[in-house]
């Protein structure tokens, strides 16, 4: 499998540090060449839109928390653009453990793969109870637990592990990218999920889902790996997802949560 991945790798990031300055900057070069990759990417916010839609009433900000190269805010202007490092493309640094926000003003918080890089989920939860407005919320967009997921997941990424097994929902992560455990949103969120509802009664998961794009995610080779087939087949890989949807829960690679505030 490591000589697979290797080949796989993309070559204009071989030498990169996951948790070195330069990865923004290098991924965002990818993300301009596949096209494919970045419609998976506006799929995101529009699941991040319906959704905070359906579920969250009310007023307030509206923020996207590790927001990286392709922000919420590229799709929709009114969304804030934060990650816990400085960026041209973000609209400020912020800690989602310990936010620079105002109680009860924020309306709904986004985030896409980034709730398993957070070393002290309880610190986070507790932020969310702090600063959401009653009916406000979080959708977070994670590695999702299926079979072929976790398959996959425990494989592919030298930096970042996934392990359902793993006794705390903290992991000693050695930065701001090594050493997440992306199974974490299965460890809280499914696993333990009642004690979740024990230790935050104030937050409720209103919502999962499982996102069905992920033919596209996997051949795009994502922000680190090779493009497999060319943009040109999106149509008929598109199809084929169609196709694939009675069986996302055994093959999808991302899954959404949606937490609210209680009114």
């Amino acid at each position: 499998m490591k000589a697979l991945r290797d080949f796989l790798s993309d070559p204009s990031l071989r030498t990169l540090d996951v948790d070195g300055p330069e990865r923004l900057e290098l991924h965002e070069k990818v993300l301009e060449r596949k096209r494919m990759l970045r419609e998976v990417f506006v799929e995101f916010h529009y699941s991040f839109h319906r959704l905070a839609g359906r579920y969250f009433k009310g007023a307030g900000l509206e923020i996207e928390l590790g927001a990286g190269i392709a922000p919420m805010r590229d799709s929709y202007p009114e969304v804030l653009a934060t990650d816990i490092v400085a960026s041209e493309r973000l609209d400020r640094a912020i800690n989602a453990e310990a936010m620079d926000l105002d109680d009860s003003s924020v309306k709904a918080f986004y985030g896409q793969n980034c709730f398993h890089h957070f070393p002290h989920p309880d610190q986070f939860f507790t932020e969310l109870q702090r600063t959401l407005k009653p009916g406000g919320g979080a959708i977070l967009i994670e590695p999702y637990y299926g079979a072929f997921a976790a398959f996959l997941y425990k494989r592919l990424f030298k930096s970042e592990g996934f392990d359902m097994h793993f006794g705390s929902w903290e992991t000693p992560s050695t930065g701001p990218m090594n050493g997440a455990n992306q199974a974490l949103s299965y460890i809280v969120f499914v696993r333990d999920r009642k004690l979740f509802e024990t230790k935050y009664p104030d937050l409720q998961i209103v919502h999962q889902e499982v996102c069905g794009n992920y033919p596209r995610y996997l051949i795009s080779g994502g922000l680190n790996f090779r493009q497999l087939l060319p943009d040109a087949l999106i149509p008929v890989i598109k199809f084929v997802e169609k196709l694939l949807y009675p069986v996302r829960r055994l093959l999808a690679l991302h899954h959404i949560v949606v937490i609210r505030r209680k009114p």
